[in-house]
């Protein structure tokens, strides 16, 4: 996969361990630049999503989004989420030729993902390789939705809903995406 992704203009980074993964990420986001980043088990995982939000480190856009009111401010909302210096995420498969996957229930990160960003940075883990695009569809279907409805129930108190998918076979500006593939699982 690694290779068909630099075909496909993607930068790509294989690291070992969760904690070279962490390195990698932050060693490519310079202090003080804007960067947002959704939730995500694999950034929670590596402690990326923690040291984003460090207090001083780097203009998060999370903390400024979660202040925000969506019924007066859901326009705002939307175009900082959309068009962030930097996005750091992941995705939920890449298939053996190069397409990167995500699906989300409401769509917030994949405007970014797919053009809005300067830059994406995505760590994905060696779980997260499938032969094809059905193998990919099949693993949100089986193994992340499941994951993600039981997290929002017990965070929020109500259910998710598959709504949108983004599938990502290359990429026009060189440099703008990085996928740190990581050789153990992280993440779902």
């Amino acid at each position: 996969a690694a290779q068909k992704l630099r075909a496909n203009n993607i930068e790509v980074v294989v690291v070992d361990t969760a904690d070279e993964a962490r390195d990698a990420v932050l060693d490519r986001i310079p202090e003080g630049s804007e960067v947002h980043s959704g939730k995500s088990a694999t950034l929670e995982e590596i402690g990326v999503f923690t040291a984003l939000h460090e207090p001083g480190r780097y203009d998060a856009i999370r903390p400024k989004l979660q202040a925000m009111d969506r019924a007066t401010q859901g326009r705002e909302m939307r175009k900082l989420g959309a068009v962030p210096d930097t996005i750091v995420g992941s995705v939920h498969a890449i298939t053996h030729d190069g397409a990167l996957v995500a699906a989300s229930a409401t769509g917030n990160q994949l405007a970014a993902y797919a053009g809005g960003a300067g830059r994406v940075i995505l760590v994905v883990g060696s779980q997260k390789l499938v032969p094809d695009l059905d193998a990919a569809f099949r693993r949100i279907r089986e193994v992340v939705f499941p994951y993600e409805d039981a997290r929002v129930r017990a965070t929020l108190g109500v259910g998710t809903k598959l709504e949108k998918v983004l599938v990502t076979f290359g990429e026009w500006t060189e440099g703008r995406t990085t996928v740190i593939l990581v050789r153990e699982p992280v993440g779902v």
